[in-house]
């Protein structure tokens, strides 16, 4: 079995394009790939958070994740500080990158513009995402195709390691689904759908209640033809929302095209807001039974121990290719 690794930021409600786009894929992911799944909480910091809402968006996190169908069983689902082989495998991950490549970074220049000061970590948090990676031997990476940058840096890393210090780390692939990777702005149908988008309108939060998930898809940009068919390049509106009933509906965008020929805008996002309050209810409703319980205490902790026991085996290939640490005598 191939292995899977991914990680996302416990920095607020994950959005109906994040469950599109990478929650809704490790659900199926999970069938055929050996999953790690992992909150990277050490990745928030980059960032000043707050010590309260960062716990709480931690553990909101885990329930989601669990919440949309990831089963313990077949996944590993953990907390990143919660196996320090990630820090320690990315200070070394961290030695080996130069400062030129890590200040090219697309989300490095974009997160630091106009600003007077930024933290050292935000400068070089990505070779902590590679350790991330690498220490489980990770074959494949399903991301969406903003964080490309960010992968072929970890193939680079892996394979400098490599070159230096002997064979031991396995090349990641990156995997960008073909359908929904990219869920857009409800509001700025050119951009990507965002939970840090300061236009509340533009986004579907995974727990947003029914009325509220109506009156954004109600009040969501379209254009002033009145027809409902595919066309990104020109009705990039329509069209966004065309993914998302395809997606959420289990229909294809032609079979929803001839369903609504005749039909205005307001049918059809009616219709659609439906469409998503259904796919969400059961998630929702899974999701606040876990918030409470010791079930998802349990879940982490299994998980961090897993975790554990392969990030250190690698972690200690890496120290030994290294020449970190000392050798014993007998």
């Amino acid at each position: 079995m191939k292995t899977i690794f991914s990680g996302i930021q416990p920095s607020g409600t994950l959005t109906l394009g994040n469950y599109i786009g990478a929650l809704k894929q490790f659900v199926e992911l999970q069938e055929e790939y050996n999953c790690y799944f992992c909150i990277v909480d050490q990745h928030a910091i980059t960032v000043p958070q707050d010590r309260l809402e960062l716990r709480k968006n931690i553990r909101s996190l885990a329930a989601l994740y669990l919440a949309v169908g990831l089963d313990p069983e077949r996944a590993t689902l953990f907390i990143q500080s919660e196996v320090p082989a990630h820090t320690q495998a990315g200070w070394m991950m961290q030695c080996i990158s130069y400062i030129g490549e890590l200040e090219r970074m697309t989300q490095f220049k974009d997160k630091s513009a106009g600003k007077d000061a930024v933290s050292a970590g935000l400068l070089t948090y990505p070779p902590l995402m590679v350790a991330d990676i690498l220490l489980y031997n990770t074959d494949l990476v399903p991301v969406g195709d903003d964080q490309k940058q960010h992968l072929e840096l970890t193939r680079d890393l892996a394979e400098r390691f490599n070159n230096r210090y002997g064979e031991i780390f396995t090349i990641p692939e990156v995997r960008i689904p073909k359908v929904g990777a990219r869920i857009m702005s409800l509001q700025e149908p050119l951009k990507k759908m965002s939970k840090s988008d300061p236009n509340a309108k533009s986004f579907i939060s995974i727990l947003d209640e029914p009325k509220v998930i109506e009156k954004k898809i109600k009040s969501a940009i379209t254009d002033s033809e009145g027809t409902v068919r595919f066309d990104q390049e020109n009705k990039p509106g329509v069209s966004n929302l065309l993914t998302i009933y395809s997606i959420l509906g289990g229909k294809t965008i032609q079979e929803i095209e001839e369903a609504y020929v005749g039909k205005g805008y307001g049918e059809f996002k009616g219709d659609l807001a439906q469409v998503v309050i259904g796919a969400l209810k059961p998630i929702q409703d899974r999701y606040h039974e876990l918030m409470d319980s010791t079930e998802l205490d349990d879940i982490l902790d299994q998980g961090a121990e897993k975790a554990n026991r392969t990030a250190s085996k690698m972690l200690k290939k890496m120290e030994n290719a290294m020449g970190l640490g000392r050798k014993r005598r007998k």
